[in-house]
């Protein structure tokens, strides 16, 4: 899937999935990650590259391309809320604070909620999101599988005192602060395949999340 990041041009009119929202424990993350309380001592899965046929990947091969790290900032501009993934060189719009089409960049107004068009997951290995600025944030998970629906993610709420590891291949769609900006220090393998969900093409929807911890 190709897919324009900062200029999505989604279609009006697109229903809503509210998705649960839940506290994060390391008990809720089960099969999706843990909660971190120290980056430093945190190893990121790394995945094996696939086999093509019947003959297996040597294995001291196919897992050498290590990690990338960096500042992970999203950042509310009025009604819209974008990321930048200094590790991978990524810009992306992550969701919106009202009808993307209605959405302006100089609104004043504190989100109310977020509406989330895309997600992702990483089939090359795990990635770890660790809050710098030490506020609640919220990150919308779901189960590995790509016949995932809109009703199976979950958008875990986190008080801002630790960070979080995901698994490969777990869905995700980066970090959300409830207002303003937030860094996160973001670590994640390098090879960064990206297997993408496009909700509002691919369901007719938006998924839904209050704003409110």
């Amino acid at each position: 899937m190709t897919v324009d990041y900062l200029n999505p041009n989604l279609p009006s009119g697109l229903k809503r999935i509210v998705m649960p929202a839940i506290e994060a424990t390391d008990a809720t993350l089960t099969g999706y990650g843990y909660l971190v309380k120290d980056p430093a001592t945190v190893p990121i899965e790394i995945v094996r590259w696939p086999a093509l046929g019947w003959r297996s990947v040597d294995l001291d091969s196919g897992d050498g391309a290590g990690t990338t790290e960096g500042i992970f900032l999203s950042e509310w501009q009025g009604e819209i809320l974008f990321g930048h993934n200094e590790a991978v060189d990524g810009h992306y719009i992550l969701a919106y604070a009202t009808e993307p089409c209605l959405a302006v960049l100089e609104s004043d107004r504190v989100p109310e909620q977020i509406l989330l068009w895309h997600a992702n997951y990483h089939p090359d290995g795990g990635q770890l999101f660790f809050p710098l600025d030490r506020k609640p944030f919220f990150v919308p998970l779901a189960l590995p599988g790509d016949d995932v629906k809109p009703e199976d993610f979950i958008c875990f709420r986190f008080d801002g005192n630790c960070g979080l590891y995901i698994h490969p291949n777990v869905w995700h769609e980066g970090v959300f602060p409830l207002s303003e900006k937030q860094r996160f220090f973001d670590k994640q393998g390098a090879v960064h395949a990206r297997v993408s969900i496009d909700f509002a093409r691919e369901f007719g929807c938006l998924l839904a999340a209050k704003c409110k911890f």
